[in-house]
């Protein structure tokens, strides 16, 4: 039985047509070389196993060492982990599917282990967050942070862009900006993190900048029609909050519609968790935001297919049903059962729980 709904069908987004509605959501699965931070040999394999995802959306890459968070993290600053993206970026496209990178900065969300000679990580103000990171094989608290200096700012919008153009050199269709998540560009946005008295603090305006100025620098380099960016307004994830999310996420919302960005993803309700942790209209996004909407967390085909039948949303990004279905795609299109995905093979490891997912036609006849 092949079932017919929205889901299934291309959607042109910007100069690229996708092959169905359905995003591969970015997973981190920490499995990148340690030391280089260069994606791994399964890395090509693990993502064109999932190419017939309309768009893909690579787990975050951080865009400095500064950026990273978690062990072995893949990165998009040096010359060898461009080299590696591009046989990711290869074998996905000869498999016909479309991917982006998900450009990252951690911001306070990492730890001194990580750091160029165990310096502090960065944030907008001195607050260590309530939390835990994976480092050294193990989860350690987040390490306290320092307040960034107003002259390193620009400096760290530089890395977004270089990262950007790296990203296009390694042969990717575009790249996601993380904006979500309790990262730093959601840290300076949301006031119970960022205690600023200068020109990144304070107003609504004031702490919604540096995620419009990442935003502007990377449409420079890669185009608007070519950039992404994922935010979560109410999430709780990383120890984050704000006080007025709706009015500080319309004002954000507004900025990006103005820069003309591809795609607006969107994490509804709390990463990973319930989608009704607070109250939030995110259809005023939808309708403020000129590209497309991609909705995200918690969706089954039943929840897409309502959402898309609603025109609530343009594409559907699934996370975890992709980890264990390779063809996530072919299975719903089916109505086929779903693999159960492994939690302890999540992060970190070998092909154990990454590639060796088996797909419909590897399945022995009942």
């Amino acid at each position: 039985m092949s079932r017919s709904t929205k889901l299934f069908e291309t959607y042109k987004l910007g100069p690229i047509t996708l092959a169905n509605r359905f995003v591969m959501a970015p997973l981190t699965r920490n499995r990148a070389v340690p030391g280089t931070f260069v994606p791994g040999t399964l890395a090509a394999d693990y993502y064109s196993q999932r190419a017939s995802a309309g768009l893909l959306i690579t787990e975050a890459s951080q865009v400095s060492q500064q950026g990273q968070g978690y062990q072995d993290t893949p990165g998009i600053y040096s010359k060898e982990q461009v080299a590696g993206w591009r046989k990711v970026t290869d074998k996905v496209h000869e498999r016909g599917g479309k991917i982006f990178i998900q450009l990252w900065h951690v911001g306070r969300i990492s730890h001194v282990d990580l750091q160029a000679n165990g310096a502090a990580p960065v944030a907008p103000s001195a607050i260590r967050a309530k939390g835990k990171t994976f480092v050294n094989g193990t989860f350690a608290d987040v390490s306290e942070p320092r307040a960034l200096e107003l002259s390193e700012i620009p400096g760290i919008i530089d890395d977004f862009k270089r990262a950007t153009k790296n990203a296009l050199e390694a042969g990717f269709d575009g790249v996601e900006i993380h904006g979500a998540n309790g990262y730093l560009l959601e840290q300076f946005a949301k006031d119970g993190t960022n205690k600023r008295t200068d020109a990144y603090g304070g107003s609504i305006e004031n702490r919604a900048k540096l995620m419009l100025e990442v935003s502007r620098a990377v449409v420079a380099e890669a185009g608007a029609d070519r950039t992404g960016i994922r935010i979560s307004p109410v999430t709780p994830a990383n120890d984050i909050s704000d006080s007025n999310p709706q009015a500080l996420y319309d004002h954000i919302v507004d900025g990006l519609s103005a820069l003309k960005l591809v795609y607006l993803h969107v994490v509804e309700g709390a990463t990973g968790g319930p989608r009704d942790i607070a109250p939030f209209d995110y259809a005023s996004l939808r309708k403020r935001f000129s590209g497309a909407y991609v909705a995200n967390n918690g969706y089954d085909f039943d929840l897409a297919t309502k959402v898309l039948d609603a025109n609530a949303a343009d594409l559907i990004a699934f996370g975890k049903p992709f980890i264990s279905n390779p063809d996530l795609v072919e299975r719903l299109k089916k109505g086929a059962a779903l693999n159960d995905w492994d939690k302890n093979t999540f992060y970190g490891g070998g092909a154990k729980g990454y590639t060796d997912y088996p797909a419909l036609a590897a399945e022995p006849a009942e």
